[in-house]
């Protein structure tokens, strides 16, 4: 398994413990001083991945294009989300990651145009799109731990 695929595996692990003990109301609530939920930044992280590794290559993400624009950067909490899509949300975390390393290992990535993140990294191939991913995840790991712990008050 590639390392940052590997280390993508701890904190989507994590979370999916993290939030065990909350309810779905407490997870689509938007806590004061927020402008998303815990729903929102776990699935995020999903779509984020599709877009970085998928779309900048010209493809077709590999999970449902309406949750893909539900949670793609740029976009908030729409809905309440009920306990069904959280499930596939949970397995979405898991199945897209190892879905990415069996399409890395097939070479579907060649067409990968490079860009400039936000954050100002810059990303040329999908090998660096790849190793970008666990910064971009440990980041909404903290929003969602914020969140959490704001929810808990």
């Amino acid at each position: 398994m590639l390392k940052a695929i590997e280390i993508l595996y701890k904190p989507r692990t994590y979370l999916v413990k993290l939030i065990e003990g909350l309810t779905i109301e407490q997870l689509n609530q938007i806590p004061t001083g927020f402008n998303n939920n815990i729903i929102w930044n776990f699935a995020h992280m999903i779509a984020a991945q599709q877009g970085v590794c998928y779309i900048r290559a010209g493809l077709k993400t590999v999970i449902d294009e309406d949750l893909y624009m539900a949670y793609k950067p740029e976009t908030k909490p729409e809905k309440f989300v009920d306990a069904a899509e959280l499930d596939t949300i949970k397995q979405l975390a898991f199945f897209t990651l190892d879905k990415l390393e069996e399409d890395y290992h097939a070479g579907i990535f060649g067409g990968y145009i490079p860009w400039t993140t936000r954050y100002g990294v810059d990303i040329n191939n999908i090998d660096e799109a790849i190793k970008f991913l666990p910064f971009h995840d440990g980041l909404h790991t903290g929003y969602i731990m914020a969140q959490r712990r704001a929810l808990l008050r």
